[in-house]
């Protein structure tokens, strides 16, 4: 169950976040700014439920996979906020949607490809 719990957060933070730049760049400051204080939220509840996940694989053979998963998931919360608080401030953003690429790959090819607790047989 908290496969599913976690893999419907990441489905709302990446709706939430698509919202968030879509305000940002159209000039719509106050909506972005309640849109993402709502993606912050379910941050915490994507972190809950991957700490949950990352649990479940403690004292396993994929520990270090899991463990190195979990920092790549860290790395992309953290690059969709940068780019939520550049985008809202019109800074530069071509770096952070690069890590994001970069880091979302590993993150879906481990959780998806290697570690797949729930999904994969």
């Amino acid at each position: 169950m908290n496969t599913h719990l976690h893999v419907t957060a990441w489905v709302l933070a990446f709706i939430l976040f698509i919202v968030v730049v879509a305000l940002n760049k159209s000039g719509k400051a106050k909506g972005a700014k309640i849109v993402q204080m709502i993606l912050r939220l379910d941050y915490l509840l994507i972190l809950y439920s991957g700490g949950s996940l990352l649990g479940a694989y403690f004292n396993g053979p994929q520990m270090g996979e899991a463990i190195f998963k979990a920092l790549a998931g860290i790395w992309v919360i953290f690059a969709m906020e940068m780019i939520s608080l550049k985008s809202g401030r019109e800074e530069a953003t071509k770096s952070w949607w690069i890590q994001l690429v970069i880091a979302l790959i590993l993150t879906l090819i481990l959780g998806f490809g290697r570690l797949g607790l729930g999904f994969l047989p």
